[in-house]
Order: C-alpha cells, then sequence, then structure tokens
C-alpha cells in the first residue's frame, strides 16, 4: 500500500511556480507534510485528491494513476481539505447519512451502520442530532474525520487539521488520527511542528514549492546532535548574537528570552549545551531556505 509521488510540477497563470519537480514514497502509516504557508502542501493535496492537475509529474496510489484513473482514486480516498463546507442548518446524522449516499454506499442498512459506528468513533454519538452549526471548532474537524472515514478508504489526507484547536481537543484528535493511522496511508499536511512530532513515523519539509528534506523525525533530530547550544540574554543582547553567532531560534520562556545557536564548537560565553528538537530542525531548514534566497 504505497502512494508514488514522481517529479510533480505546477504553476499557475499569474506565474508562481507552487511545486518544483517533487517526489515522494509515503507508506502505511502517519506521514507528515511539514512547511510554512505558501509552502506548496495545499497544491500537492489538491493534485494527489485528483482535484487539481499538475503541468508535470505523476500520483500513483496501489499501482493506479491519479491523473488517467481520478475515479478508482477516489474510491480509496479520505479528504479532509483545511476549510470545508457543510449545511449549517442539517445534524451531523442527518449529513453523513448524505454524504454516504453521495459516496457510492447505496444500502441503506449499510448506510446507517457505517454513520452510526463513525459518529461513535470520532466521540460525536451523543450530539449527532445536534445542528451542525452550533458545533464548536474541535467538533466541525471531527465531523470532518467522520466524512473522511466514509467507505473505509486506504488513503486519508488532512489538510492542517489543528489549527485553532485548543489544547483539548487537539489532544483529542491527536488520538482519533494516531488509531487511523494504524492501517492506513495517511498524510498529514501542517505548518505546526508538534502536529508532526506528535503523531508522525515519517516526514518531509517543504519549502518553496520543494520538498527539502525527507526521513523520520528522530533522524532528522539527530542531524543537529552536539551541534545546538542554548542560553538566556537580555533582550538588547540578541542583536549582537545575530550578527556572530548562526541563530536558529529565539522566543520568551518564563518571562526571559532564551536563544538556541548552531555551532560545531562550544561557543562559551554561558552557553550550555541543548538536545535538539524538530522544531529546531524545521528552524534551521527555514533559516539556510531565507539565507540561500537573500544572496540570489
Amino acid at each position: 500500500m504505497n502512494l508514488e509521488i514522481k517529479n510533480l510540477s505546477k504553476t499557475y497563470p499569474n506565474g508562481v511556480q507552487a511545486l518544483k519537480n517533487v517526489s515522494l514514497s509515503i507508506g502505511k502509516g502517519m506521514f507528515g507534510l511539514l512547511g510554512e504557508n505558501g509552502a506548496g502542501k495545499s497544491t500537492l493535496m489538491r493534485i494527489i485528491t485528483t482535484l487539481q492537475d499538475a503541468d508535470t509529474g505523476e500520483v500513483t496510489f496501489e499501482g493506479i494513476n491519479a491523473a488517467s484513473n481520478p475515479m478508482e482514486i477516489r474510491k480509496r480516498l479520505g479528504y479532509l481539505p483545511q476549510e470545508f463546507g457543510v449545511y449549517p442548518s442539517i445534524n451531523a446524522e442527518e449529513m453523513l447519512l448524505h454524504l454516504a449516499d453521495l459516496k457510492g454506499i447505496a444500502d441503506k442498512g449499510e448506510r446507517k451502520e457505517q454513520v452510526n459506528a463513525l459518529l461513535s468513533k470520532v466521540n460525536l454519538w451523543n450530539d449527532r442530532k445536534k445542528k451542525l452549526c452550533g458545533y464548536s471548532g474541535g467538533m466541525k474537524q471531527r465531523f470532518g474525520i467522520a466524512q473522511a472515514l466514509l467507505g473505509d478508504p486506504k488513503l486519508i489526507i488532512v489538510d492542517e487539521p489543528t489549527a485553532g484547536l485548543d489544547p483539548v481537543e487537539r489532544n483529542r484528535f491527536y488520538n482519533l488520527l494516531s488509531e487511523i493511522g494504524e492501517n492506513n496511508v495517511v498524510i498529514l499536511s501542517t505548518h505546526i511542528v508538534e502536529d508532526v512530532s506528535t503523531l508522525c513515523n515519517n516526514m518531509a519539509i517543504m519549502a518553496n514549492g520543494e520538498v527539502i528534506q525527507t526521513g523520520t523525525p528522530a533522524e532528522l533530530e539527530n542531524s543537529l546532535a552536539d551541534k545546538l547550544w542554548v542560553k538566556e540574554i537580555q533582550k538588547e543582547e540578541l542583536e549582537e548574537l545575530l550578527i556572530s553567532h548562526k541563530v536558529i531560534a529565539n522566543h520568551f520562556h518564563l518571562g526571559k528570552l532564551s536563544v538556541t545557536v548552531m555551532s560545531d564548537k562550544e561557543p562559551g560565553n554561558g552557553f550550555n549545551p541543548k538536545e535538539a528538537s524538530l522544531e529546531d530542525v524545521y528552524f534551521n531548514f527555514l533559516g539556510n531556505i531565507k539565507e540561500s534566497d537573500l544572496r540570489n
């Protein structure tokens, strides 16, 4: 059960090159696609889901070409886009039954059985008669996952699923996605590092329409082992450090400014070793990209 993405490129009529020769091989489990807004993630998702055509390259799932056999891909696909519309005056149960019908689940009893099972799975059973306009952000996202799972898809794509969720709902959503990823190919497209570090066993980082790094979160973190150093400083010291060191990140922690720098040797001057996190890796790659853009 593999999704193969080979040499995808896409340029929009306004001249923006959204994808530049993107290639990925994605197997069963949770795969994180991490990148800033505008990195090309959503364009890639739309091409995989057959909602958009690439200029060059191809996408295949279980040997089926997405461009030449879009209906076969859609039969195997579940998709939760970044923004999705619902009929606000309809309750969740009615909406899922309607969507199941549209998805080709013809038998009425089977539709009812699937909908009931999914409402329980996403913890919306007690709210199944509630109109969708009354759902919170987290409830709407769980409803979105339920509709994506109709028809027992083997390829599931979720685009920025936790943006705007409070910590409790985000944790609930993590548990749900983790369970789904056990037996399916699940792509999690996000700009939130925590989503990937918490859920994904494999990942790719995208920037400017390109895949700039792939691997497991642990492998990427190990690439910075023994190279990171951290120190608490006064705010006015930051400008000088930006000139004298390669600063990966700076943020306030407990009211103090904490700065992480990258160096093969101990910087001294009060810096202490820091264990690399996926966030450090991500910031490092983004910093390298921006430095390259400035040079060009």
